[in-house]
């Protein structure tokens, strides 16, 4: 698979332009040349979801060789999930439209209806799946605090514990790998394996919300393989960091995988020809991950001015990955409104928490913009 590339008559005829022109580039640490601009010129940074398909993507997508996946007929669909399932380590792989899915065929094959889920209380399956869990899995979720994005394996066997008494029996551990909300940090493979072997004792399986797992591999220079090792079953997505337009995989044991093939159905998840766009997540785990790390520096020089601007508003030493998530009682009111009115976007995910997420398509330039016209702000 060849490197993605954007040449100046590409950008010229993607953004409309004719005559010669001087558009930003970036070379990432995989020697991938980028355009580091959104389409609309405007600093994209209220999510990595925002990331444009490289050209290498697009070229992918329009050679794919496409079957019905429905069928288990999409030879590229095929390939994506052996490439999915050998990276983090696991048996087998599905193809689903997003993260969100993957996660809750997940909770409804592990969890148990009339039982509780035990996860981080700011997790994404909590806090932004729209209480899928009840409604899909017929489960409750019982939350641990999460300010450093983790809990242990004494908590676990606490919940566990509760449920021999009075309280709901817990029949699966969620983690959040990397935990955005607490500015993207990485669990541990001290952090897993400690849950692990407490959620074993306890006959508990361990699901992985792995949505930026590569993410994780890259901050602490130890493979998805190695951090998914000790869990059941992991979900990550393709359409994040790593820049593919559309989907996540969900990861686990043989047959784990095949009963969650007909949960996707009932959920309305399979596609036919799919391997169009499976062709963009091939390009996407084969080019992309290495390149995270250009994220990380930016997210950490983004955090180290935010610190310096708006005192107590973020500890630049706990930002490992492309998260900057600041606490909002710290900022003025008005922040998201001023930043747009400059051509920056950003915002708040919660009532408390103000977020800037970095990705392929913020550029070093991008990251000096911000920090001077956060410094704008200040000033006035």
């Amino acid at each position: 698979m060849g490197r993605p590339t954007c040449t100046d008559t590409d950008l010229r005829r993607q953004l409309g332009g004719v005559g010669p022109i001087a558009l930003p580039k970036h070379i990432g640490r995989a020697g991938i040349v980028f355009r580091m601009t959104m389409p609309n010129g405007i600093i994209e940074l209220r999510s990595d979801t925002f990331t444009q398909p490289t050209d290498s993507m697009r070229q992918a997508m329009a050679e794919a060789v496409v079957g019905d996946d429905m069928y288990g007929e999409d030879p590229t669909v095929r390939r994506l999930e052996e490439l999915a399932a050998e990276l983090v380590g696991k048996p087998a792989a599905l193809y689903v439209p997003s993260g969100t899915m993957g996660n809750q065929i997940a909770l409804r094959l592990w969890a148990k209806p009339g039982t509780e889920v035990l996860c981080s209380d700011r997790c994404h399956i909590r806090q932004y799946e729209f209480a899928g869990a009840a409604q899909n899995a017929g489960v409750g979720l019982r939350s641990l605090p999460d300010r450093d994005g983790t809990f242990s394996g004494a908590q676990v066997d606490s919940a566990v514990a509760d449920g021999n008494r009075f309280l709901a029996k817990i029949s699966l551990v969620c983690i959040e790998n990397t935990n955005m909300p607490s500015g993207g940090r990485p669990w541990t493979l001290s952090q897993i394996s400690k849950v692990a072997e407490r959620s074993r004792v306890a006959g508990v399986p361990l699901h992985c919300d792995g949505a930026r797992i590569f993410n994780a591999q890259v901050a602490l220079g130890v493979s998805a393989q190695e951090l998914c090792s000790e869990v059941d079953s992991v979900m990550f997505c393709l359409s994040k960091g790593l820049a593919a337009p559309v989907g996540s995989m969900l990861a686990g044991p043989r047959d784990f995988i095949d009963a969650a093939r007909e949960e996707r159905t009932r959920l309305g998840g399979s596609m036919r020809q799919s391997g169009v766009i499976a062709a963009a997540g091939i390009v996407a785990l084969e080019t992309m991950i290495d390149r995270l790390g250009d994220d990380h520096s930016n997210a950490k020089r983004l955090a180290q001015a935010c610190a310096e601007l708006f005192p107590g508003c973020i500890d630049p030493d706990t930002v490992q990955t492309n998260m900057v998530c600041l606490d909002a009682a710290h900022l003025p009111p008005d922040l998201e409104e001023r930043l747009k009115a400059q051509g920056i976007r950003a915002g708040l995910i919660d009532n408390e928490t103000f977020r800037f997420a970095t990705h392929k398509d913020v550029s070093e330039a991008d990251i000096d913009t911000t920090i001077t016209v956060l410094a704008k702000v200040v000033s006035s």
